[in-house]
């Protein structure tokens, strides 16, 4: 018996051992995407304003990493914000830990090289090495064309700067170990021509990281058979708010909508000035109506034609489910 035990407490010993040396290697080693590129973004003319449209239309970097205001219907940006980050991911909105959402202005990034920004951009490891949390859609960004991060690259370089800074993100085990894990080299890829309309519709598609938002996920990974079918669920000042079925499904997707039916329903939120309150348990939605909104007409008929290409997938969403329904439901 003596033996026995023992030999169990050397097993439990090597046991803990494996763990702690893996976690060692994990937190330590990773994430390892090679060192940033040596690189100098010209600031020419034509970059920087395909830079601003695609930060603030397209690849919407700007919504996120400004201050939105969630009186108002679909959060417009506070004017001033631009890029000042203050945004907070938490456990009031579902998050496992806190994510301050970190201020891009040159105030902040005066001490970044282009390299690292790139790098930071299209591989989720930041300029420290430290792990993104792809909350930041950083994977959809590493398929991007180099030119088009180097025109967001050139673009962020001449915001107003904003003298503003924030504590840094916690996540909460387990996942403060897997984020080292989550860091992967960018592939990118080159913008289709415009003329070759589905194909340039799927990488607009895939820069607004549609997918991500509009397709259910467990644990961070998508349901495989659902992408676009909407049902992802977020929380906004208690409510709850699931994103939209953008397949071609006739019933519960965007199957009877017609091009011009689409391109109407992001420029009605054309002028965030003219935003609807919303206050107490009025509809409320996290889609970047504001930004998007700001998409040229051809943009927005090029990822209608790619949606309409999807397969159909029926899923009923409810869009909005207010604080008082919500908290009876559980």
């Amino acid at each position: 018996m003596k033996k026995f035990k023992k030999v169990l407490l050397y097993a439990v010993i090597f046991i803990v051992l494996v763990i702690v040396s893996v976690i060692s290697y994990v937190t330590l080693a990773l994430p390892n995407v090679g060192n940033p590129e040596n690189i100098k973004v010209e600031l020419t003319p034509q970059r920087i304003a395909r830079g601003q449209y695609l930060a603030n239309h397209v690849c919407v970097c700007t919504d996120c990493h400004s201050q939105r205001d969630w009186q108002k219907l679909a959060g417009p940006v506070k004017p001033g914000s631009l890029g000042g980050g203050g945004e907070v991911f938490d456990a009031t909105v579902g998050f496992p830990g806190t994510v301050n959402v970190p201020n891009i202005t040159p105030y902040s990034l005066k001490g970044w090289t282009d390299g690292e920004l790139f790098r930071t951009i299209t591989t989720g490891e930041r300029k420290d090495g430290s792990a993104i949390f792809p909350l930041m859609p950083w994977p959809y960004y590493s398929k991007l064309s180099r030119e088009d991060v180097y025109a967001i690259i050139a673009y962020i370089r001449t915001l107003k700067p904003i003298a503003a800074s924030y504590p840094k993100s916690r996540l909460d085990f387990p996942l403060n170990i897997l984020v080292h894990t989550m860091p992967q080299k960018a592939s990118l890829s080159p913008a289709p021509d415009t003329v070759d309309r589905l194909k340039y519709g799927e990488y607009l598609t895939n820069s607004s990281a549609c997918k991500e938002c509009h397709s259910q996920d467990n644990q961070g990974k998508l349901l495989p058979g659902l992408e676009f079918a909407g049902g992802h669920e977020y929380q906004v000042s208690g409510h709850i708010v699931r994103s939209a079925n953008i397949t071609p499904d006739i019933n519960t997707g965007i199957g009877t909508w017609t091009e011009a039916d689409f391109v109407a329903r992001f420029k009605v939120f054309s002028d965030p000035s003219k935003a609807i309150p919303a206050s107490g348990d009025d509809f409320q939605t996290i889609m970047p109506w504001y930004a998007y909104a700001g998409m040229s007409d051809s943009d927005l008929k090029a990822i209608y034609a790619y949606l309409k290409t999807l397969k159909p997938i029926k899923n009923k969403v409810v869009k909005f489910q207010a604080k008082l329904t919500a908290a009876l439901d559980k």
